[in-house]
């Protein structure tokens, strides 16, 4: 990751630390020591300073750590997380003033306490505030990896044939996402039939039959950062055909609706009432899940968009708008995309991969 990135977040980070009063932060969090350090590895942790970002790791990860924290300082450990970073805190002697994530599970932070033998404040949302509005590198990273995920889709679905279960579907999609040069950004969702009014199904030995209906929720991660889509199609000529597209029809609208109004400044809560709103003038069962969520180094960040969110947009965020609808026994539909807000309205960031009906 760029040298002057990384600066650039530690520079944010230490001013939201200084309005609370703290003088350094103890990053546990995976996802957060990413974003500071650069490092796309396991089991470090993080020490945001006053004149440095050290990255904790071990001598799995330090040749790794060398080549992609240019602008860290690299502590090789030799002991569990919670007494190296104990050590580097005294060292520094900035034990007194020191923080850790909230997110620390309860052992280490009891650890962590133990061995600098002082009460140390836990304190939220300092790194993920900072992740919230994305820079150029990384709105370019997601926009990448929404196009390895459309193209990857394109090859798969020269697979999908009568008989072909939904485990194997699933399997080839996130192999083609493999050998565009990416990873999947969670665990691919295959739905055919009826199966597609859960949510979050899990792709089963279920065949596809010669007149069917699919579901495909998937994502690609590309340079660390997720893209996150679900598109429905159908095969043959299911015998409730008209009511599918009604359903279809009603869902697209729905999402229309709902990224017309993101902008920097509007209520999240409105964003979300609106695509319930179209559903419901259809006549249809409203979904029960949120309307999207924000994204990026995690397939699920700030901001998420539900009845309970009191907040508003920012540019820089990028979300999901993902409404559906789903009937128990006959279907379900979702049409998700990336969306980037911005100060005067959006951007459709997933536009590579069309709504496909057929």
């Amino acid at each position: 990751m760029n040298t002057e990135t990384i600066k650039r977040r530690a520079r944010t980070v230490r001013r939201l630390l200084k309005s609370k009063k703290t003088g350094s932060l103890v990053v546990t969090k995976p996802a957060n020591v990413t974003y500071m350090t650069g490092f796309l590895g396991g089991d470090s942790w993080a020490v945001i300073a006053a004149r440095a970002v050290y990255l904790l790791t071990d001598s799995r990860y330090t040749e790794q750590a060398q080549g992609e924290c240019r602008a860290c300082r690299i502590i090789e450990r030799d002991t569990a997380l919670p007494e190296a970073a104990s050590r580097l805190l005294q060292k520094l002697k900035v034990v007194k003033s020191a923080a850790v994530e909230n997110s620390t599970t309860l052992a280490d932070f009891e650890a962590l306490q133990k061995k600098t033998g002082r009460t140390l404040k836990k304190t939220a949302n300092i790194v993920e505030g900072a992740r919230s509005s994305k820079d150029a590198g990384e709105i370019a990273a997601i926009r990448a990896a929404g196009r390895i995920a459309s193209q990857a889709l394109k090859q798969a679905r020269r697979y999908i044939k009568t008989g072909i279960t939904e485990s194997e579907f699933a399997g080839r999609l996130d192999f083609q996402i493999r050998k565009l040069g990416a990873q999947t950004s969670f665990e691919t969702i295959v739905a055919f039939g009826a199966n597609g009014s859960r949510p979050h199904h899990q792709p089963s030995g279920r065949k596809l039959r010669r007149d069917d209906y699919i579901l495909v929720d998937f994502g690609a991660r590309y340079k660390g950062y997720c893209c996150d889509l679900t598109r429905c199609f159908v095969v043959g000529r299911p015998r409730n055909i008209e009511f599918y597209k009604k359903v279809y029809d009603a869902v697209q609208k729905a999402q229309t609706a709902a990224i017309k109004m993101v902008k920097a400044g509007v209520a999240i809560k409105r964003v979300d009432s609106v695509a319930r709103e179209v559903i419901a003038k259809h006549d249809l069962p409203v979904y029960g899940h949120g309307t999207g969520h924000g994204l990026g180094i995690e397939i699920h960040e700030n901001p998420f968009l539900n009845t309970e969110n009191k907040g508003k947009l920012k540019a820089g965020q990028i979300i999901t708008i993902e409404p559906g609808v789903y009937i128990p026994g006959k279907l379900g539909v979702r049409i998700e995309d990336d969306v980037l807000v911005t100060q005067t309205g959006f951007k459709i960031l997933t536009r590579s991969c069309p709504h496909m009906f057929s």
